[in-house]
């Protein structure tokens, strides 16, 4: 056992046996013991915690000596007296850890030392909080409590925000890992640490990073320059066509991944979406590590290289996943990702084609169709329904935000596609080419009968049987 794995207790014990092995080994003769022992406390010892050389006082070499002399464990009596208050700490009175408790939430980036000084003005002020704590007594009762300095908020704190603060300081935090392969993939965007160059000029670009979660498989990775749902989609589609659709997705709470699109595209896959809480990225932590590994061997390898474009970062980024992060061993796993995604029980399912694909994800609306011109308005443009559908007063469409040139109305009862709507092509209209409607077949109108309804005859039958009175004077152009 080297010196730096024992314990302090265990370094002095060792230490001290060194000093006086020699008195022990070789017992001085009578009346010899003081000049031996003169002769060590003179000499210069390396200190077992911090290296440097000290000496020996004379009655400490005395005491060790004869504590150990007739012992057939000397280490364990050599070894450092825990202190009798070991275990113990100095009570903090209820008002003064109260005052504490709210200091600290107010100000949990506050150093130890800031705490103390606030502390010690409040109780110059009401000296009913009880005397000052030490730093040390202090430090112990935040440690006791679990309070650690948190980094200062770079803005005011939302409502969101500090609720994960409390909840990360209420409940514990736990790895897992799921047990089968495809069971649960993960999805973020990291920011990269580096720009690359534009023809608008320097922009840092995003990765869109899809890990499974047993055998830490980069299902795949592709640079963009933002963060949105069609970026999203596009990785997403290109992760089933190449690893097959998995169980579920977990990812944060971002806007991309909280889109109708996206939430109805997995849902017609039968992918169930979970999300981490809010500010809460520790809920993510594979994906966080995976990001060390992006930073600290992709794009450090790649950092002499000047101007590099979003192309060649791809490119790199490619060769780097199949050729070095899914060959090298993972710590914790003791496989490589793509040995344990080979030998992995697998729930991974088949993937659709691609257009298949594309169409699942999209948002489902419904829309009023004017009557006057048979259109309807969608994302501030206006498309044309095919004339057959004029007489639906509302309709029902499938779409993408990013792509409107594949709309589709839908049956809303069966989902199934009517027909493909495209928008409104202007020019092409001014030319006055208008198709004929088709033929309805309308009902004859029947002529009007003659004479009170049945129902007329009938209340006033009731009227004149009643023999009241008449209701009003009728007056002189009514005898015409």
């Amino acid at each position: 056992m080297t010196t730096s794995s024992m314990s302090i207790s265990d370094r002095w014990a060792c230490f001290r046996l060194e000093v006086i092995g020699g008195l022990l080994a070789s017992p001085p003769v009578h009346g010899e013991l003081k000049e031996r022992l003169r002769e060590l406390s003179a000499q210069h010892w390396k200190h077992p915690r911090s290296g440097e050389p000290f000496r020996v006082a004379f009655s400490t070499l005395e005491r060790w000596y004869y504590e150990a002399v007739d012992q057939s464990d000397p280490i364990a009596v050599l070894r450092r007296k825990r202190r009798k208050d070991h275990g113990s700490r100095r009570a903090i009175g209820e008002a003064l850890a109260a005052e504490a408790k709210a200091q600290y939430e107010a100000h949990p980036s506050w150093s130890l030392v800031l705490h103390l000084e606030n502390l010690e003005t409040r109780i110059r002020r009401q000296p009913e909080l009880g005397a000052a704590p030490s730093r040390a007594t202090l430090q112990r009762h935040f440690r006791a409590h679990g309070w650690r300095r948190l980094p200062a908020p770079k803005s005011p704190r939302s409502p969101g925000a500090l609720r994960a603060e409390r909840r990360l300081a209420e409940r514990e935090v736990r790895s897992f890992e799921v047990e089968h392969v495809g069971a649960l993939w993960h999805l973020d965007f990291h920011h990269a640490s580096r720009p690359v160059l534009t023809k608008d000029g320097w922009v840092r670009p995003i990765l869109l990073g899809i890990l499974d979660d047993h055998s830490r498989l980069a299902c795949h990775l592709q640079w963009s320059f933002c963060e949105d749902t069609e970026t999203l989609v596009h990785g997403l589609v290109q992760a089933f066509l190449k690893r097959g659709l998995p169980r579920a997705i977990y990812s944060d709470c971002g806007a991309a991944m909280r889109a109708e699109e996206v939430r109805m595209g997995l849902q017609r896959l039968g992918i169930t979406l979970e999300r981490t809480l809010p500010y809460s990225p520790y809920q993510n932590g594979k994906q966080e590590c995976f990001w060390g590994s992006v930073e600290g061997r992709l794009l450090a390898m790649v950092e002499g290289v000047g101007q590099p474009s979003l192309r060649d970062l791809n490119l790199w980024t490619q060769a780097w996943q199949e050729k070095d992060y899914h060959l090298r061993l993972h710590s914790e796993t003791q496989q490589t990702p793509l040995e344990r995604f080979g030998a992995g029980k697998s729930v991974l399912r088949e993937s659709p084609s691609i257009g298949e694909l594309r169409r699942a994800f999209r948002r489902r609306v419904t829309r009023s169709q004017r009557r006057s011109d048979g259109t309807i308005s969608l994302e501030g443009k206006r498309l044309e329904i095919p004339s057959r559908y004029r007489s639906l007063g509302k309709v029902v469409l499938r779409y993408a935000s990013w792509d409107l040139s594949t709309v589709e109305m839908i049956d809303p009862e069966t989902d199934e596609t009517l027909a493909a709507i495209y928008p409104v092509d202007l020019a092409r209209n001014a030319e006055g080419a208008r198709a004929a409607l088709e033929e309805r077949s309308l009902t004859p109108v029947p002529p009007k009968a003659d004479g009170l309804a049945p129902r007329m005859e009938e209340i006033l039958a009731a009227y004149i049987e009643s023999g009241l009175p008449p209701a009003y004077i009728p007056r002189a152009e009514e005898e015409r």
